[in-house]
């Protein structure tokens, strides 16, 4: 019977996804300008506006998925589980209600399931990209859904 969990390694090379609400863009454009020395290193992908905005404002190459309310969030959400993104920056604006929160709250959920570090803030955001783990590799443990899927098969099967 093969381990509950299995180790990952979210690369040198960080696949990173920068996301906002409205409220939050502005200040998530500063930071990347901020950063923009560390960000170029790594690949970069966004929902729809916010990679755009970033991408006019800082010449940074973001590529665009839709946008929040058409889907982007469930977008990084399924590259998360596909194991193509590695570090989420999203600036939530916790003041406002969006039409989209079921899909904020499924994006914020599975990154926690694939233990995915994510910031929802500037300091959270600065603590994270000025870490000694931005330059090297990072092993983490992920649940083995494939032994949770065999052991769920086998369970329901009978």
């Amino acid at each position: 019977m093969s381990a509950d969990y299995i180790t990952m390694t979210i690369p040198k090379q960080k696949r990173i996804a920068l996301i906002a609400h409205d409220a939050k863009k502005e200040e998530l454009i500063r930071w990347c300008e901020d950063n923009r020395n560390i960000l170029s290193q790594h690949e970069l992908c966004g929902t729809g506006t916010t990679a755009r905005m970033i991408t006019d404002r800082t010449n940074l190459q973001v590529k665009g998925y839709n946008s929040g309310p058409l889907g982007g969030d469930q977008q990084i959400g399924a590259k998360i589980v596909e194991g193509r993104i590695d570090f989420v920056v999203f600036f939530s604006d916790p003041l406002t209600a969006a039409p989209h929160d079921p899909d904020v709250k499924a994006l914020l959920r599975i990154a926690q399931v694939y233990d995915i570090p994510m910031a929802n803030n500037k300091a959270t955001a600065d603590f994270m990209i000025q870490s000694k783990l931005m330059d090297e590799p990072y092993d983490h443990k992920v649940i083995n859904f494939q032994k949770n899927i065999d052991n769920r098969a086998n369970t329901l099967g009978k």
